[in-house]
């Protein structure tokens, strides 16, 4: 009778146990959701490294964005595998990249449509789901490109160096956003159907927040200072790519909405 009640109480404490553990997501990724150097005032951030603003305390958030990365890159680096070896089944997944593969300058990270890119999102999904995960495609972060689009390709790590241009930002451009992803921003939407994985468009909920905020209005959003502006920063910034604070909360807000609205287990623990 003894040893009965003793295996029972272990069984109440192994379910207690089990019942308590986080919901784990992990996140992998480029520079627009990753972690950020915040020391001497520093400003930018990813939106990955504000994402767990928007949880409750149930859900453990790990990200393992980094600056630069493409599909390829992240793989190729080893990244992609440390995310793998810490994966246990019911633990989420957010797979967002298309920035860097669209590189043609650098092999290191550049991947085609319809080949490499779309091969490489679909090795994430599919190793993921090996380890009994569930993988969320994103597709990537519109930029704040109100001008034509350009013949070449954006340096969006160099954007770090880029001082203040004042009225040069808005030389040429109009008032309506402009696309600079092509099928990169596409490509994800596919995959995800192809594959029965939830898919988010972060790129139409960022561009529709680019557009509602305008020219000036979304330069709110970005690591745009002028001189003197911010102490990090004494010369000024002009970087459409990367988010402030301000914009990190806010994007990082809109796709755990999103994010919500297509993984309904996930909505439950939405702050």
């Amino acid at each position: 009778m003894k040893k009965v009640l003793l295996a029972c109480v272990a069984l109440m404490m192994l379910c207690a146990f089990s019942n308590n553990q986080p919901v784990r997501i992990f996140m992998v990724g480029d520079s627009t959701m990753a972690n950020k150097d915040t020391t001497g005032g520093k400003q930018e951030r990813g939106w990955g490294m504000v994402f767990n603003e928007f949880f409750n305390d149930d859900v453990y958030i790990s990200n393992h964005a980094v600056n630069g990365r493409s599909t390829k890159s992240f793989i190729d680096e080893g990244r992609w595998q440390k995310v793998l070896d810490q994966l246990k089944p019911g633990d989420y997944v957010i797979i967002q990249f298309g920035h860097n593969d669209e590189k043609k300058n650098d092999p290191k990270r550049y991947t085609e449509v319809g080949g490499s890119f779309d091969n490489n999102l679909r090795r994430y999904i599919n190793e993921a789901r090996q380890k009994g995960a569930l993988p969320i495609l994103l597709n990537c972060v519109a930029r704040r490109n109100f001008k034509p689009a350009e013949s070449k390709i954006i340096d969006d790590e160099g954007l770090r160096d880029k001082v203040f241009e004042g009225s040069e930002d808005l030389k040429g451009g109009g008032d309506k956003l402009v696309d600079t992803h092509g099928a990169y921003r596409e490509v994800p939407r596919a995959i995800a159907e192809e594959m029965k994985v939830p898919f988010v468009d972060a790129n139409k909920v960022t561009s529709d927040l680019e557009q509602g905020l305008g020219v000036e209005g979304s330069k709110k959003l970005h690591m745009i200072y002028a001189p003197g502006e911010c102490p990090a920063y004494p010369k000024g910034r002009q970087d459409n790519t990367h988010y402030n604070q301000i914009g990190a909360r806010i994007v990082a807000g809109l796709l755990a909405i999103e994010i919500g609205k297509q993984v309904p287990e996930l909505k439950r623990h939405l702050k």
